[in-house]
């Protein structure tokens, strides 16, 4: 299931930005992230395939969501300039990050090369 993250749920789950200084990812299993709007049309073409991979890789991968309109400080803190720009975490790495729309099978050629 795709999880909406606030800042405050970002920095428990993925990242605390505010009291650490070195990228250190929180969680169990690797994660994807999709900073989006809701006016914009590429997220909505975006928004069915990270529900399809979500239940597809259940216990394998998380993915988030995060509303760049509610969310500004996240977005700041990322400097995301476009939407949708997806980030992807692997354990032990730093984040690659993609913008724009990508087709389903760009996602899971990104799971299986960074993430699993």
């Amino acid at each position: 299931m795709v999880e909406n993250l606030t800042a405050e749920t970002f920095r428990e789950k993925v990242f605390d930005y505010k009291n650490e200084k070195e990228w250190k990812y929180r969680g169990e299993l690797p994660c994807i992230i999709d900073f989006y709007a809701d006016w914009c049309g590429p997220c909505k073409m975006v928004s069915p395939i990270l529900d399809e991979l979500s239940e597809e890789y259940t216990g394998k991968i998380k993915i988030y969501k995060i509303n760049t309109e509610t969310e500004k400080e996240l977005a700041s803190v990322f400097q995301i300039m476009s939407i949708p720009t997806i980030l992807f975490i692997a354990l032990g790495k730093d984040p690659q990050g993609v913008r724009g729309a990508l087709p389903k099978s760009e996602f899971e050629k990104k799971i299986k090369e960074w993430l699993l």
